[in-house]
This record gives C-alpha cells, structure tokens and sequence, in this order.
C-alpha cells in the first residue's frame, strides 16, 4: 500500500510526516499523521482520503485511533494486516457499528440513515480484534521514536492526543471557529474544558489538527488559538441564557439552534442540538443561573 502522495505529505521530523486530507482536512476527510521509527511504522487516523488514494507512502504495523469517530476510522479496514489501536472507554465504536451508533446516541431513522452514511462514505470496517490502550501508553517505534497517547476526554469519553517528539496531534481538539463538539451521548462538556485546560500546557514545536488548521507552528500561536477555540462554549451559553429569559423547553434550544447553522442539514445535527442544550441546561442548574418553572421547561434566573 505504498502510495506517492507528493505536495500533500508534509515531514515535520525525520520520523512524523502529516498526510494532508482533501480541502486541507476539511470534513468529512482529515489530516492523518504517519510516524516512523526503525522498527515499526503507524498511521494515525486515517482518513477518507487515505483511502480514496489506497493506502500510505510506507508498510503500515499498526493502525492507532484518536477516538471512534466515523471520519477518523475510515481506513481502518483499509489495514487487514495491521494491528488496530483505541483508547479503552472508545473501544466499543471501532470494534462494531453497534457500538459506534451507541458513542453518538443516534436511534431511529437518524440512527438508520447515518448508518448507511458511515458504511457508503466512511467506509466503515468494523474490527473486532482492535486492542485498547490508556493515558500515557507509549508505543516504541524503534530507533528512539515513540508515540504517548494523552487522554484528553469530552469530544467522545476515549479521545486521546498524541505526543510524538516535539509533535503533537490534537485530533478532534480542531482549534476551529466552529468551536468544541461535544453533542454525542459519550460526549461530556466538563471533561471538554478539563481537557483544554490540560493540552495548553503542551510544549511543541508543532501542533496537528485532524481537521481545518492542520499543523500550527509555535506554542504561542497554538495558546492563542486553544484560548479562543475555548471561549466558544461560554458564548453558545450565554447565547442559551438569553434565549431563556423567556422560558423554553429542551426541544424549543434544539429548533432554535446554537451549535448548527440553520442551513446545516445532517443526519446527527438534531441530536448534536438536544444534547449540547442538556448539558448547558445542566451547568445553568448547578450554578444557579437557571430554574425549571415547570417539568422541561427553564427560565434563566
């Protein structure tokens, strides 16, 4: 499966090169990070492009997940030989399309329809033999190069950064406009901000996203963008107690849209909605910023 992959194959060290996706990683395709040492080879997250182009420049060991997401699984099967890798909590979502339809709570004709997305689109491959790791696993590459895996929950409960050297990959961290996901059911919006909280601290040379930004030069640069990558989840609740000056119902947020733009038509935006307003609602209750004046329906306080 040794492709040539030219201007899009980015060496940021002699052993970590970022296979550029289409339109710069942009969804549904990412940018995939191969790493080589002397004595294995992995390919992180390999994406639809990946397989639209039929493999890697390099014999591939093993394949290592960020986290199971359909976009970042998507060559899985790619790699029959290869062995699979992903945190122990995503486990479920790479080994069956049971357990990947279960990380994003999705039932119904949602459920049935993203599922012949993520089957005609992605690819999907399910692989039962993949094996879990957990924070600070370290994978030995040979000749001095290894890949530690970094727990970094809230986009799904398994999602893991990367630290390769004075590399680090981000993965779903995207640092984009758009701002953090975290509307799955194995999403949680605590663990998100424990997480940006912590990869701050990461000292590199070069930070790689999955999507969009791809590789950011410089901490500085990376602390500026991770600060206001994280001030979107206080405007979106700010956004959210507004709307509850009058009251509302989880369901009026979800139509009303605060994650989405209107225009945004996918099978997953509707849940992604409902469950980003729960977990607004949800802080809005601890903090005593608002109240439910009758079952499901809150008023800011």
């Amino acid at each position: 499966m040794r492709v040539e992959w030219g201007s899009d194959q980015r060496k940021l060290s002699d052993s970590v090169s970022v296979l550029v996706g289409d339109a710069k990683g942009a969804y549904p395709s990412g940018n995939s990070l191969l790493v080589q040492g002397r004595g294995e080879t992995i390919v992180i997250d390999p994406s639809v492009t990946v397989v639209e182009r039929g493999g890697v420049p390099a014999a591939v060991d093993a394949v290592v997940n960020s986290h199971s997401h359909e976009d970042h699984i998507a060559g899985n099967g790619l790699f029959a030989d290869a062995r699979v890798h992903v945190h122990d909590d995503d486990l479920p979502g790479v080994r069956s399309m049971d357990g990947l339809m279960a990380v994003y709570g999705l039932d119904g004709e949602a459920r049935a329809s993203f599922e012949q997305t993520v089957l005609d689109e992605f690819h999907f491959a399910p692989r039962p033999d993949a094996v879990g790791f957990t924070d600070g696993h370290v994978f030995d590459l040979g000749g001095g190069v290894t890949v530690e895996a970094v727990h970094l929950p809230g986009h799904t409960r398994g999602h893991s950064g990367f630290r390769i050297g004075r590399v680090f990959f981000l993965s779903d961290i995207d640092l984009t406009g758009f701002g953090p996901y975290y509307g799955d059911v194995w999403s949680d919006l605590e663990d998100f901000e424990d997480s940006l909280r912590k990869v701050r601290d990461e000292d590199a040379d070069y930070y790689v996203t999955f999507h969009h930004k791809g590789v950011i030069e410089g901490r500085a640069a990376f602390v500026e963008m991770v600060d206001a990558f994280a001030a979107v989840i206080d405007r979106r609740h700010d956004a959210m107690l507004e709307f509850l000056t009058d009251p509302h119902t989880i369901d009026e947020m979800r139509a009303h849209r605060f994650i989405y733009r209107p225009h945004v038509e996918m099978a997953f935006v509707e849940s992604v909605e409902l469950r980003s307003a729960q977990l607004h609602v949800e802080r809005m209750l601890r903090r005593g910023e608002a109240v439910e004046v009758e079952p499901g329906r809150y008023r800011r306080s």
